[in-house]
Formats: structure tokens, C-alpha cells, sequence
């Protein structure tokens, strides 16, 4: 009996100890909730309080300098309270909004993705007949094209520039022409072309060679070597990137010979051939096996004084393992090295894994080296493969985990 009062005592506190730890874990958990709205709140009133000290400024009787307003607008949290405060800022008689404002309001919109407001804006700058830049309007088709989506508005505010006596120049041009071919709305892009001379535009060649780049996304291959003739009747000069829009298309569809005739074309006129021509090329050869001939045109590339980039030993790389060429890959890759052009971790694992695969384990041993002097770690899968070559060959396999730094202590013989 006494026993068994005992246990009851026993079972009673620990029941209270438990009845009490959880009351203490609930406490806890009410009190970091009531931590964490107190932070929010005291947040939410330091900014409101911000913000109305800010407003506050605009109400200001004393005469107002421009570059206070744009403090104000700067300093504003809410971007609810933006609208409001321009227009308030707006019907003050010492102060006249200028482009910095302006320039200033579209980047919050922007940010805060209230697009339809920037349009608000641009209408009263017109009513107010603010005299806007180039480089304002370049910036709002920028923010229509790229964060709003909508190349309708980026189109819209392009030819709507002349009517605040303000003419696009051929870059802010060019940009809504890249912009189409881009999002694939190839209808609207003659219509923005033929609108070149009504906003006084001078075409240029980038500008023919993003129409190019179009027709050849559309597979319209003739149509784009037309049009690079046409270049000549602007009394405008085809450039490096024309000839290679054109060849990186023939060579996407496997029509490598006609991408070098396009080449030699290219010399006869005398345009010099960039890295990037080169790398199409490259890389056109290298997808049909002809990796040696890749080889030769990158060493005719060093002759004619192009200096080649990582692209171009990637390419050629890629060849190699594409053509399972596995230790000509791994002595291009020390050749890539002593040049500072550093391979690809897939580089890497492909060589690794064809390596295993044809059992080389000394040239599995090297190329690992390389990969993890270089700051590449191997996934599961390629040092699964790796263990299964080099498990037979036990001197390698060893080496391998002292220079992992297990030491001599650490295998067991």
C-alpha cells in the first residue's frame, strides 16, 4: 500500500511537471507572437509617422525648392500615399514638377507594379507640357517591355513621344523592335518599321539586323538574306553581327557549308569576322563530328588576330564529348587550363563519367584533380561511377583518399 502511495505522488508531480512545462511552452509561444505583432506594429507606426512628417512638408507655406520635393518623394514608405502627394506637391504655385520628378514616380511605380499609374503621370506631364528626354520615355517603354509585359503600352508610348515634342532616337526605336521579336509578335513588327519615317527615325543597321533575326526565328532564311542585301540600298554597311545572325541560322539547321560560304561572303566585303562568328562556326562543325575542323578554324581564328573566349573552347569541348572522345577531351581541358579558360562543371562530369566508362582510371584520377582544384565537388551519381573504376585499382583508389585527407592511418589495408 505504502508503495503504491508512492507511485501515486510520483505520477502526480510528474503529471504537474508536464501540466506545467506545457503551460510554460504556451506562454513562451504567446509571447514571441505578441513580440513579433508589438515589432510589426511599432514598424507600422514609425513608418506612418514617416510618412506623415514628409507630407507634412508639402503643406509648407514657405517657398518649396525642387530638390526638397524630390526628398519628400524619396523618403515617402507608402506608395498608396504617392499619387496623393503629387498631386498636392502639383497645385502649389512654386512648384512646377519636372522630369527628375517624374523620372523619380515612374521608378516607384514601377517597383510597387502599379503600371496604370505611370500612365496617369504621362498624361498630366502633357497637360502641364513638360518637356520630357528621350531618355525618360527609353526608361517607360523599358519598364512596359520588361516588367509590365505588355508591348502593346511600350509600342503605345513610342509613338505618342512627338506629342511632347519629343522625337525616340534609333536606340529607344530599336529596343520596341527588339522587343517583338523577342516576345514573337512578328504582325506588329512591320507596322512599328514603317512608322520609322513619321517619328523621324534614321534607320541604322542594328536596326535590320534585329528585322533579320526575326525572319530567320519565323525559318525565313531567304526573306533574311534578302533583306541583308537591302542594307546596301540604305547606303548602310552590314556588320559582323548581320553575317552572324544569318550563319548561327543555317547552322541550327544543319546547313553548316552554306554558313561558311555566308562566311567567305563576309570577308570578300570586308567585314572582319568576331569571336562570336567564329564560335557559330565552331560549334556548327563540332555538331556534325567534324571536331578536327573545328580544331583547324580555331587555330585560323588566332592567325586573322580574333582572340578566342571560354565559348569557343566549350564548343569544342562539347564536340569532343558529344563524340565520346573522352581522353582528347581531358588534354583539351589541360589545354583550356594553361590558357585561364576554365570548363564547365557539366564539363567536367561528362568527361568523368565517359572516362569511367572506358575503365581509364589514372586519366579518371587526373581530371578529378582538376575539378576540385577548380572548386567543382562531383554529385552522387558521378562518384558512384568513380568508385566503381577506380575499386580495382586499389594504388589509385588509395591515393585518392589520402589526397581527400584521410591519411595512411585512416584505410584499412
Amino acid at each position: 500500500m505504502q508503495n503504491f502511495g508512492k507511485k501515486l505522488i510520483t505520477y502526480h508531480c510528474k503529471s504537474l511537471t508536464q501540466a506545467n512545462y506545457s503551460k510554460a511552452h504556451f506562454d513562451l509561444k504567446v509571447l514571441m507572437i505578441w513580440k513579433c505583432s508589438a515589432s510589426s506594429l511599432t514598424k507600422f507606426n514609425n513608418a506612418q509617422e514617416n510618412d506623415n512628417f514628409w507630407l507634412r512638408r508639402l503643406d509648407h507655406k514657405d517657398w518649396l525648392a525642387p530638390n526638397e520635393v524630390l526628398k519628400v518623394f524619396q523618403n515617402l514608405k507608402d506608395p498608396e500615399l504617392v499619387m496623393g502627394a503629387f498631386t498636392k506637391a502639383s497645385t502649389r504655385v512654386d512648384y512646377k514638377p519636372s522630369e527628375a520628378l517624374y523620372s523619380l514616380l515612374i521608378d516607384r511605380f514601377a517597383r510597387a507594379h502599379k503600371f496604370d499609374k505611370i500612365g496617369v503621370l504621362l498624361d498630366w506631364a502633357k497637360g502641364e507640357k513638360c518637356r520630357l528626354s528621350n531618355e525618360f520615355f527609353y526608361r517607360v517603354i523599358q519598364i512596359y517591355g520588361n516588367l509590365a509585359n505588355d508591348s502593346e503600352l511600350a509600342i503605345n508610348t513610342l509613338y505618342r513621344m512627338p506629342e511632347f515634342q519629343c522625337w525616340p532616337t534609333v536606340k529607344t526605336f530599336n529596343y520596341v523592335l527588339n522587343l517583338l521579336v523577342c516576345t514573337k509578335q512578328f504582325k506588329l513588327i512591320h507596322e512599328v518599321f514603317l512608322s520609322a519615317s513619321r517619328l523621324a527615325v534614321s534607320l541604322d543597321t542594328c536596326c535590320f539586323n534585329i528585322l533579320i533575326k526575326g525572319l530567320c526565328k519565323l525559318e525565313k532564311l531567304e526573306a533574311g538574306f534578302s533583306l541583308l542585301h537591302e542594307i546596301s540600298k540604305q547606303g548602310l554597311l552590314p556588320n559582323a553581327t548581320t553575317y552572324s545572325i544569318l550563319m548561327h541560322a543555317l547552322c541550327k539547321h544543319g546547313r553548316v557549308k552554306e554558313a561558311f560560304e555566308t562566311y567567305e561572303m563576309m570577308e570578300r566585303t570586308g567585314c572582319h569576322p568576331d569571336a562570336i562568328t567564329f564560335n557559330i562556326l565552331i560549334s556548327g562543325l563540332c555538331k556534325e563530328g567534324k571536331n578536327d575542323e573545328g580544331m583547324g578554324l580555331l587555330k585560323t581564328m588566332k592567325l586573322k588576330g580574333c582572340h578566342p573566349n571560354s565559348a569557343t573552347y566549350q564548343a569544342l569541348l562539347y564536340g569532343l564529348l558529344h563524340a565520346k572522345r573522352f581522353v582528347d577531351a581531358k588534354n583539351f581541358m589541360g589545354a583550356m587550363i594553361s590558357e585561364r579558360r576554365y570548363p564547365s562543371f557539366l564539363s567536367y562530369k561528362m568527361t568523368i563519367e565517359g572516362l569511367c566508362s572506358e575503365k581509364l582510371v589514372h586519366d579518371v584520377d587526373s581530371v578529378l584533380r582538376q575539378m576540385v582544384n577548380q572548386g567543382f565537388v562531383p554529385r552522387m551519381g558521378t562518384w558512384k561511377k568513380i568508385i566503381g573504376c577506380m575499386f580495382s585499382k586499389k594504388d589509385v583508389y588509395l591515393n585518392w583518399l589520402i589526397l581527400l585527407g584521410c591519411g595512411d592511418s585512416h584505410i584499412v589495408r
